[in-house]
């Protein structure tokens, strides 16, 4: 029996299990390099995904947003009318995931000489602070338990 060690094991990081879970869907990812794809750092807070999908059209391709996860699709529909004396060029189908931060939001998406564009933007966060009361004995009722 293995045992994992985990980063999020500490005591001091509360409510992180569902970065856990997203580390794992990433490993579980498939190792595909189809389509290959770049990710550009356009500033503080913007980043855009392109993917080389030469070949597919717009009514080919479709992209969601499934928790957190950007899932890009293409799906080529083989045209029965041609005949091909040599075919290097297959239709293909694909399904590539990015999984995304808390916050990211999908910002556009283009497809430009077979490249599919998809800009990403962190809308700037505001600082919160927000004081806790501390409650004595007298202040509930109840003796000093805990609600």
């Amino acid at each position: 029996m293995s045992t994992r060690l985990s980063l999020f094991n500490s005591p001091l990081l509360l409510g992180f299990e569902h970065f856990e879970r997203a580390l794992d869907r990433v490993n579980k990812a498939s190792s595909d390099g189809y389509p290959p794809y770049n990710i550009e750092q356009l500033g503080a807070d913007a980043l855009r995904i392109t993917l080389a999908v030469a070949g597919f059209t717009m009514a080919d391709l479709s992209i969601t947003v499934e928790d957190n996860q950007l899932v890009i699709r293409g799906k080529q529909t083989d045209d029965g009318q041609r005949v091909y004396l040599h075919r290097g060029i297959a239709a293909r189908q694909f399904q590539r995931s990015f999984v995304l931060a808390e916050g990211i939001e999908v910002k556009g998406a283009w497809l430009d000489n077979g490249l599919l564009h998809i800009d990403l933007v962190r809308p700037p966060a505001e600082a919160r602070v927000r004081s806790v009361p501390i409650r004595g004995p007298e202040s509930d009722g109840s003796g000093g338990s805990p609600p």
